[in-house]
């Protein structure tokens, strides 16, 4: 049965067009878009405010949620960060994980997310011990997302190494298969579904050796899966590769064959002018973080370079110290006024096709991030008339939407033409604040 909304404003990927009916098919797929509807045609759901396509969530790692607000005090750096995050993943079993990321991924949908890229490496029991079904954590995620009424891609991670070439610490034991090819023999047990695809990461370069890289690369290649990689988020990291490898990460990465336009560097922050070039010259994705990149004092990364070297950007909200891809976009051009104190380094609709066709691109969905025929039906419509965003003109609303709007402000999450939030409520996942608060007692506990 056809459905019809009605955008009182919508962004077409170079403007705001204000009046759009849009007709979505069984399918969930948009069929058709007319402008110039000035009233909503009879029986139409109405979305008041500005429609957007639906924002990509290119970087999370689900089960983090529950460090928010234990770790924002004191003092300390990324690796003291880092020993925390190992209590939490200690604890996390398939069945308390599902129940966590379910409540995060409602979440995001409450924060107009309609799909996210989870970089998912917890994948045996404490000690390594696999599951009776080894994909029993990602499997968990999948179902999660579902539930919660967003697409996903898992991106299934390699885990290896304590760092170049070390066996796992008693933390990372179960994140590691042993060899690439062991990762590769598990993984391969992972199907896409209508709301899942399945891709590949390489946690980082100090956790998967220099001779398993290209396992992992050619797995993805065969598939014609999405890649991530953590890449250069700490000095320690590059210092140590040079040390071990001679060269950077960035250059270890190109040797094994792992760059490319299916790939994207989650992070990039310390990188060489040759690193960008790599990254640039071969279409490889760049993935920012702002909120957790200044959250975790890891830097600020030069995505203006980046881009202009021809480094698609997305955007992700990584640990979850806030869950809102409007301020992953507002910080990265803020970051760079911050660098060159100059001001406009990307226009309102670039931010925006940064969350959204860039970001559904670097997670494998080319057919979601737009508002056009024969794209899938997800979207989101953000208020106008909030404290923040009351104002401006309507044409103008790409800007307030970037520039002032956040989380809060998303009124409506329509994935593949099913109302997922109206009105700002979930409507699948019954009060989402004690759905989280529970989950992550839980864990504390």
């Amino acid at each position: 049965m056809q459905v019809t909304y009605w955008l009182e404003h919508a962004w077409l990927g170079t403007h705001v067009e204000p009046g759009v009916a849009l007709d979505v098919s069984d399918e969930g797929r948009i069929t058709t878009l007319r402008t110039e509807v000035a009233t909503p045609p009879p029986g139409a759901t109405v979305l008041r405010g500005l429609t957007v396509p639906g924002l990509a969530n290119a970087h999370s790692h689900a089960f983090h949620r529950a460090l928010r607000s234990t770790v924002q005090v004191g003092s300390g750096t990324f690796w003291t960060w880092r020993e925390v995050m190992y209590g939490v993943a200690s604890r996390l079993t398939p069945d308390s994980y599902f129940t966590l990321a379910r409540a995060v991924y409602a979440e995001m949908a409450l924060a107009g997310i309609t799909a996210v890229g989870e970089f998912h490496y917890l994948h045996h029991a404490p000690g390594g011990t696999p599951y009776d079904d080894p994909n029993a954590m990602g499997e968990a995620l999948i179902a999660a997302a579902a539930e919660a009424g967003i697409r996903i891609t898992l991106l299934d991670t390699v885990y290896l190494s304590s760092g170049f070439g070390a066996a796992p610490d008693r933390h990372q034991q179960r994140f590691s298969d042993g060899t690439a090819e062991a990762w590769a023999t598990r993984s391969s047990v992972l199907k896409d579904r209508d709301h899942a695809r399945i891709g590949a990461a390489i946690h980082s370069v100090r956790a998967v050796p220099a001779d398993q890289l290209e396992t992992v690369a050619q797995w993805a290649e065969e598939r014609r899966a999405p890649l991530h990689v953590h890449l250069s988020e700490q000095t320690a990291e590059n210092e140590a590769c040079l040390a071990a490898h001679g060269r950077t990460p960035t250059r270890l990465l190109a040797d094994h064959g792992v760059l490319g336009p299916r790939t994207t560097g989650v992070h990039n922050t310390h990188l060489t002018a040759e690193d960008i070039s790599l990254l640039g010259t071969s279409s490889t994705g760049t993935c920012m973080c702002p909120t957790t990149e200044r959250d975790l004092a890891d830097g600020i990364g030069p995505a203006l370079q980046l881009q202009r070297a021809g480094s698609p950007l997305s955007l992700g909200s990584d640990s979850h110290a806030v869950i809102d891809i409007l301020e992953e976009a507002r910080a990265m051009e803020l970051n760079e006024r911050l660098r060159s104190r100059t001001r406009g380094h990307w226009t309102a609709a670039a931010l925006l096709r940064a969350a959204t066709t860039d970001g559904h691109a670097a997670l494998g969905w080319d057919d979601a991030g737009a508002i056009e025929p024969g794209a899938l039906a997800d979207f989101t419509t953000i208020a106008l008339d909030s404290v923040r965003t009351a104002g401006p003109v309507p044409r103008l609303g790409a800007e307030t939407a970037v520039f002032a709007a956040s989380a809060a402000d998303v009124r409506h999450t329509i994935v593949g033409g099913r109302h997922v939030v109206r009105d700002g409520v979930h409507a699948l996942v019954q009060d989402v604040p004690r759905a989280l608060a529970e989950s992550i007692a839980a864990l504390h506990a």
